[in-house]
């Protein structure tokens, strides 16, 4: 008993620590997890820090200097916008150290006279080390002069406020190509291909034989024009590097006058076209009054005056329209515009065709010379048929309408045989052709023959009696 009992303390006691070691286990598995997992991520953070420190040491090898941050740009204030002097940039986005960056800009800015203007930019662009690069100018009746300045990229903000305090800016674009990559990889094949030319130089210089040299002086050819090449790609960008191109587009401030016209109609009349504007495609009865609406806008940058409207197919004119809104005997600024309405009868379907003409003026008020601007539109109004018993004369015309449509119909058909005319005829001529030959190859009567040969049937009979003769005649 005593053993018994002490097997079974042993076996109690075995138990007990087993199952510590099964609620450990299961208790810190989880911890064991996250660990394993921070630490897989602490190795990856670890690898891409790595990386990137090691590119930066590569780009810093490039540069031979520790690359400065570029400022982020600035964002725009409430009150940068397009302006007299357009909009101002943070210096941070014109000038960074130590990073080849060519800088571009577009300007389009609207000038009372464009002449003086081009020479006020050219003055303005010499004044802070820059230079006039290329210049398109074309006169009256739109005055317009594209200027090309290459400036000092470290003048290159103060020259875009300079040339736009000339007028008034209308548009701007600003951009900035980071062309550094592309130099030092121009530079690095550069180099690489000095030697390459000096090792080829060599080996010509060391050769003897006139095979050798050929083929030496052929590969020195060609690895001195590729040469030559990079070199060239080189300059080319440094020199666009060490200048910023500047495009100004000096365009007369009252130099694109245009006139709008839309017509639209709405069945009935008020008497003073109180309902315009109305709708496109009208559709009325006939015998019925309609309204059409004129609504002529000034979309252009010149104000207007001396406005004409005239219709050819409702034979109307100017002093024929009720005036809806707006003066059209007044000055029309831009953005402004005035609405006409006109009431016709509509006794059959009408497109009309609208036309309305006017004089752009100076700032003086006066009109500009030699300009004019028009706009031609048309609109649609459909007269529907009340209904009712169709007369005679609605029958005729029925009639006549069937008749044109067969008429139609058989130009069409004949059209489209026309083409092929020629099938029956040489389908015919196929069959003529058979017969005649079929006649040709037909064998001749028996008949025919004994007519044309009478001797032949009187010896026959003779010819044929003289073996019988002989048969009957005994031994």
């Amino acid at each position: 008993m005593i053993h018994a009992a002490k097997r079974w303390k042993w076996f109690l006691a075995v138990v007990v620590v087993l199952a510590v070691v099964v609620v450990l286990a299961v208790v810190t598995a989880p911890l064991g997890v996250n660990d394993m997992s921070a630490s897989s991520e602490a190795a990856f953070s670890q690898t891409t820090t790595t990386s990137a420190a090691s590119s930066d040491e590569a780009r810093a090898a490039v540069d031979e200097d520790v690359e400065p941050r570029v400022p982020e740009p600035a964002s725009p204030e409430a009150g940068d916008t397009l302006g007299n002097g357009g909009i101002v940039l943070d210096p941070g986005q014109v000038i960074a150290l130590n990073r080849d960056i060519i800088y571009t800009a577009d300007l389009v800015v609207a000038v009372t006279d464009v002449a003086a203007a081009g020479a006020e930019a050219s003055r303005v662009v010499a004044s802070v080390g820059g230079f006039l690069f290329g210049q398109q100018t074309t006169g009256a009746p739109e005055p317009r002069s594209v200027l090309i300045f290459k400036v000092p990229p470290e003048d290159f903000q103060e020259t875009l406020t300079l040339l736009g305090n000339i007028g008034d800016v209308r548009t701007q674009t600003v951009t900035a190509d980071d062309v550094t990559e592309r130099v030092v990889d121009l530079e690095s094949r550069i180099k690489t291909s000095e030697a390459s030319v000096a090792r080829l130089q060599a080996l010509l210089a060391d050769a003897t034989d006139i095979k050798t040299i050929a083929n030496v002086e052929n590969q020195l050819l060609q690895r001195e024009t590729d040469l030559e090449t990079l070199r060239g790609q080189l300059r080319t960008i440094q020199d666009r590097v060490d200048l910023a191109t500047i495009t100004l587009t000096l365009t007369e401030a009252l130099a694109n006058p245009r006139v709008g016209l839309k017509v639209t109609a709405y069945p009935g009349n008020d008497d003073a076209g109180s309902s315009c504007p109305g709708r496109n495609g009208l559709s009325v009865e006939k015998g019925e009054t309609a309204t059409l609406c004129f609504k002529v806008t000034n979309p252009g940058d010149t104000p207007l005056t001396g406005f004409t409207l005239t219709d050819t197919v409702l034979a109307i004119e100017t002093g024929d329209l009720i005036v809806v809104v707006g003066n059209p005997a007044g000055t029309l600024l831009p953005g402004q515009s005035f609405i006409l309405a006109y009431e016709v009868d509509v006794d059959q379907t009408v497109r009309t065709r609208t036309r309305v003409e006017a004089t752009p003026i100076n700032q003086d008020g006066e009109p500009i010379e030699g300009r004019t601007v028009a706009a031609t539109t048309q609109t649609g109004i459909q007269a529907v048929d009340p209904g009712g018993l169709p007369g005679f004369s609605d029958g005729l015309e029925a009639a006549w309408d069937m008749l044109l449509w067969l008429g139609g119909v058989i130009v069409l058909f004949a059209g489209l045989l026309l083409p092929f005319i020629w099938v029956p005829i040489v389908v015919w001529l196929i069959w003529r052709w058979r017969r005649s030959r079929k006649q040709d190859e037909a064998p001749e009567p028996a008949g025919a023959d004994a007519a044309v040969d009478p001797s032949i049937d009187d010896a026959a009979p003779e010819t044929a009696a003289e073996p019988a003769a002989e048969v009957s005649e005994p031994e």
